[in-house]
């Protein structure tokens, strides 16, 4: 796969249009290495010209932060502002919530001002400019419903554009009963994807899981590698695996037109 680094570009004398932030989860998970791989194909087919931070990236310090260690979040970030600067990246896109949230609202004020999109958001700015098309495809007619990440929807009012996509592979869009402002998390915001769950009668993923059950639909869309753990997570447990996918956006899209 073409994925250069930011180093490499700059050896070479180019400045990328875009930085692609990959994130922790993007780099690390089995699960979530296959959205970054997807959406680097949607970037190779479109011509984008991008970079990788690599080695070089560090994690964005939201875990650190929403579990309450401002110290640690600060020194992280710190870091990565270093590198960017260095770079003089201007703008980012990352296929994950928190690390767009984090980059976006609170790299500024440790002197990190950059533009920061959602992939969701990327994706339907290269649907609008006709650098790709995804009329149709293997996805024509399925029923899709879309969990909204809280740090997508919620924290930044981003509801429209990965509807769009979906729309545009000319699925049925089904909502949830609690969607767009009103949707539930997927349990895994404020680091509690990293501790043990509290006493109760349900596990939230359980909960939002059965939500997406209920719209009788075939894939449960989402834009966010930790929507992705506790939905398929949620699957697992219901014991929906044989009859209900669970795919980002990015996937979708790659997968329509089998680039």
């Amino acid at each position: 796969m073409n994925v250069p680094t930011m180093a490499e570009m700059t050896a070479q004398g180019k400045q990328p249009d875009v930085l692609f932030w990959v994130g922790c989860a993007g780099s690390f998970d089995d699960r979530a290495k296959k959205i970054t791989k997807a959406f680097v194909k949607i970037l190779n087919k479109a011509n984008v010209e991008f970079a990788v931070l690599g080695t070089e990236e560090s994690c964005s310090g939201d875990p650190a932060k929403r579990a309450g260690n401002e110290f640690l979040f600060q020194m992280q970030a710190m870091t990565n502002i270093e590198v960017l600067n260095a770079y003089e990246v201007k703008k980012i896109v990352t296929a994950c919530p928190h690390c767009f949230n984090t980059l976006k609202n609170e790299y500024p004020q440790l002197g990190g001002k950059y533009e920061v999109f959602h992939h969701t958001e990327f994706l339907k700015s290269l649907l609008d400019e006709g650098k790709i098309t995804i009329e149709g495809g293997k996805f024509k007619g399925k029923r899709i419903t879309f969990h909204d990440p809280c740090y997508l929807g919620r924290g930044n009012d981003i509801y429209e554009a990965p509807r769009v996509l979906i729309e545009k592979l000319e699925a049925e869009l089904v909502e949830m009963k609690r969607s767009k402002t009103n949707s539930l998390c997927c349990g895994a915001g404020g680091a509690q994807m990293f501790k043990d769950a509290e006493k109760g009668d349900k596990e939230i993923f359980v909960e939002r899981t059965e939500e997406a059950i209920e719209t009788k639909s075939s894939i449960i869309a989402t834009g966010c590698p930790f929507c992705m753990t506790m939905i398929t997570d949620g699957v697992k447990v219901t014991n929906q695996e044989h009859s209900v996918k669970v795919m980002d956006i990015a996937e979708l899209i790659a997968n329509a037109e089998d680039l």
